[in-house]
């Protein structure tokens, strides 16, 4: 039986850009259902001894540079590797993602998503900008105007926040985080037991 995973993505987050194409091929592949959670890991960070990059030490900034340039070149995924307008407000864009998966419009909100890392990770956009938001949501296949508006109900933040709260509870702590039968697995070099656990 096909198994399903819950998806919890930074839409600021390399790592999630990185291993965005090659999880959806393996979702794909295997007939996985996925559940896609953008979180605020900000919040999270700061229950799970996290820090935002620029308060990380100088080593651990170097050695994540350093990592940028390995993945890039083993993935042959095109990166750049300190993007413009990172980093960039994820609360619209993430509103967005929240409006369509609310709507039972999964895949869409998960290519969206995706969409949205490419941007700002690859093609030096800024998604947080009201006029390439809607451009991406556009490119997309999707009715900008509708996704936006219902993107700005009250209540899509507060979901945000609950989905955070919900990350929390089951112990993620860092993006892309895929859980699968209650295991997690961090980062986007871990697909390979991701791909395995569900093949099994």
């Amino acid at each position: 039986m096909p198994k399903h995973v819950d998806y919890y993505v930074s839409l600021n987050s390399p790592w999630t850009y990185l291993g965005a194409a090659r999880f959806d091929a393996m979702a794909k592949k295997y007939g996985a259902s996925v559940t896609i959670w953008p979180v605020d890991f900000g919040s999270v960070f700061a229950v799970s001894g996290g820090l935002p990059l620029p308060k990380r030490s100088p080593q651990r900034q170097a050695y994540r540079m350093m990592e940028l340039k390995r993945w890039r070149a083993q993935t042959g995924v095109k990166l750049t590797l300190e993007p413009k307008f990172f980093p960039t407000n994820e609360l619209p864009t993430a509103k967005c993602v929240i409006a369509l998966r609310e709507q039972g419009r999964m895949a869409e909100a998960i290519k969206f998503a995706h969409a949205v890392l490419a941007a700002l990770w690859a093609e030096e956009k800024n998604p947080s900008d009201p006029a390439t938001l809607k451009q991406i949501l556009a490119d997309c296949g999707l009715d900008a105007d509708a996704v936006i508006k219902a993107s700005e109900a009250p209540e899509m933040a507060d979901k945000r926040e609950a989905y955070t709260k919900h990350a929390i509870a089951q112990n993620v702590f860092g993006a892309p985080s895929f859980v699968i039968d209650g295991e997690i697995f961090w980062g986007q070099d871990r697909l390979d037991f991701v791909d395995r656990k569900l093949s099994s």
